[in-house]
């Protein structure tokens, strides 16, 4: 779900409060990731939440503000149903609504907002390739290892949203990666991996950004035939991602920039030891295990309002 929203009034509190319909999506899901576009000037902040039918009980998904330092973006501990940037209802939900509040003397303004949930049942066979002809985009490549002395270690994803904004021209100049990082910096988490935040900054740097789930990688090269890599988020045991930088990983993101004519997957990886060896390609069934297994197909969409997505690529997969 996607939707511009407007808000008709404020509180006497100077809290602003929309809460969208209810959404079906068909199934039972036992996961939600929100995505949203907002600008939240200094002094100013909102907060997302997330209802399951029948039930009384929101549960929190973060507060967003922009800014290298936003006092008020953090994800919020203490509910057993949300893991930072996920919300899994117990006992799965067949809809769900969200709620946004508005915080502040300098009025946010949000965009867009809406969410991909999922059942979590993953294809383990390889998918076979859309076609057998290479297409690979010239994504900048940048390594997170870099900066390895000063906290890059755990910057796969600032790194990765900063080579796709690079490469739809959209990265503020004079960006690096510690102040992509300092952009997307989760508190509460104490990380830079927050799916939700990664794509709120992007979605105001490039006009689009949004967190979804794709069935495998066939659905990844529509996005690259159409001219848009993908940050796809990964993980897999000791050795089981062959030529990978990172021996194994319990989460890491990658960005997916094209295919060979065999199907295998053209990536930017970050943690690379430098920018000239990120560039790394990896068997399609190695990795697509790691992905599916791993997120459960979790990808970063940023893209330009004149880049159209392929059919379908809204995250109605």
């Amino acid at each position: 779900m996607t939707r511009r929203i407007r808000y008709d009034a404020w509180s006497p509190t100077g809290v602003a409060t929309w809460t969208s319909p209810w959404c079906e999506p068909g199934f039972t899901f036992t996961d939600l990731v929100a995505s949203w576009s907002a600008t939240a000037p200094r002094g100013a902040w909102i907060e997302v939440a997330a209802q399951s039918r029948g039930s009384r009980a929101w549960h929190d998904l973060g507060h967003w503000s922009s800014g290298t330092r936003a006092a008020r973006r953090t994800s919020i501990t203490g509910d057993p149903e949300v893991d930072t940037d996920v919300w899994r209802p117990a006992g799965g939900a067949d809809a769900y609504r969200l709620r946004v509040r508005l915080h502040g003397d300098r009025t946010p303004v949000v965009h867009r907002i809406g969410a991909v949930v999922s059942a979590g049942s993953w294809r383990q066979k390889t998918s076979a390739p859309l076609r057998r002809v290479a297409r690979v985009l010239d994504v900048p490549r940048l390594s997170q290892m870099t900066y390895a002395e000063v906290g890059g270690r755990g910057w796969c994803s600032p790194s990765s949203v900063a080579m796709v904004l690079s490469h739809a021209g959209t990265l503020p100049p004079a960006t690096d990666i510690p102040t992509v990082a300092r952009q997307v910096h989760d508190p509460a988490w104490t990380g830079t991996g927050n799916w939700s935040f990664n794509t709120a900054w992007a979605a105001h740097e490039a006009g689009n950004a949004f967190v979804t789930r794709l069935r495998d990688l066939r659905d990844a090269e529509r996005f690259v035939d159409a001219g848009i890599p993908l940050v796809a988020s990964v993980a897999y045991p000791p050795g089981a991602l062959t030529r990978a930088p990172t021996h194994g990983t319990v989460g890491h993101l990658v960005v997916i920039r094209g295919f060979t004519a065999t199907g295998d997957v053209v990536t930017n990886d970050p943690g690379a030891p430098s920018d000239r060896s990120v560039r790394r390609t990896y068997d399609r069934g190695e990795f697509e295990g790691a992905w599916l297994s791993g997120s459960g197909g979790v990808v970063y969409v940023i893209h330009r309002d004149d880049q159209p997505l392929p059919a379908g690529g809204r995250g109605a997969w």
